[in-house]
């Protein structure tokens, strides 16, 4: 059972399908999921189209995050339950987002499609329709994003903690983004300095988010607590969203701040200093 209300469960879900004052909405890795089968009532948003400027490699804009809520029936007092696969990757994503926006009441359906979808919950591929709202979102407040200038002059600065979430390969230098992903940088390796904690250690087989106690034990121990300034980074900023779920929502750590530029413009950037531990052809 959940116990934060930024988070909610499949039986809440369930009893609040219809709720004209809910709007559930899915945001997937893979983007024809919503088409093939979604909660009843929800509405679909893409990631690659809706969520990102392409022209400046931005978070989505005002007026046009804007239209996508009033399209989607959402007004000011909507709640909003995002969900997705990849244990809500881009739905925490896009949760950011809308707290950049500084929309009131965002909630995240815990275990994602996943869990619903493995619990045989209702599903349709019937398509929702909403009257628009005519909805504007006010301007954006980055206070809960970094940038490239808030952690190169801080590298050696002990106060603060920066969280690398992706896979072990990709820290190491391994790989420069899983398989199947286009989005790189020039370099492969870390920020120096970054804890390695990759995202996925903070859900469980099922999807759902570990309990707090145990999430706040993985961070600790790799000297992550509330009292740092925290940033996260992954490769284009969605995993790290994620993380920063975590941390800011779940564990109530108030100086968290997502790094959407990630490893694809640290990693490209010339003059900055990167770390690797991977040797490719070890001498032995």
């Amino acid at each position: 059972m959940s116990t934060t209300p930024v988070l909610v469960d499949a039986a809440w879900a369930l009893a609040h399908l219809a709720d004209p004052a809910v709007r559930f909405v899915e945001v997937d890795v893979d983007t024809t999921s919503f088409e093939q089968s979604h909660l009843p009532g929800a509405v679909g948003w893409n990631w690659t189209s809706q969520l990102a400027d392409g022209i400046r490699r931005d978070i989505a804009g005002r007026d046009d995050f804007s239209a996508l809520l009033s399209a989607g029936g959402i007004g000011p007092d909507t709640t909003i339950v995002l969900y997705g696969d990849n244990n809500n990757w881009f739905a925490a994503w896009a949760y950011w987002q809308l707290k950049l926006y500084s929309h009131k009441d965002v909630r995240i359906l815990d275990g994602g499609r996943k869990y619903w979808l493995d619990h045989g919950l209702p599903v349709t591929t019937d398509e929702a329709s909403y009257p628009a709202t005519g909805y504007r979102l006010p301007e954006p407040d980055f206070a809960l994003r970094a940038f490239r200038d808030d952690i190169l002059p801080r590298l050696s600065d002990a106060e603060l903690v920066l969280v690398d979430v992706r896979s072990p390969a990709e820290f190491s230098g391994e790989l420069l983004a899983p398989p199947g992903l286009t989005e790189t940088a020039q370099r492969a390796g870390h920020i120096p300095g970054a804890a390695s904690i990759p995202w996925a250690q903070t859900v469980r087989e099922d999807g759902t988010f570990k309990r707090p106690d145990e999430l706040a034990a993985l961070y600790a121990a790799k000297g992550v607590t509330g009292d740092k300034d925290i940033i996260a980074y992954c490769r284009i900023g969605e995993r790290s969203s994620h993380t920063w779920f975590v941390l800011h929502e779940l564990l109530g750590y108030r100086r968290v701040r997502n790094y959407d530029g990630s490893w694809t413009e640290w990693g490209s950037m010339v003059g900055v200093p990167i770390e690797k531990t991977f040797v490719a052809n070890p001498t032995t």
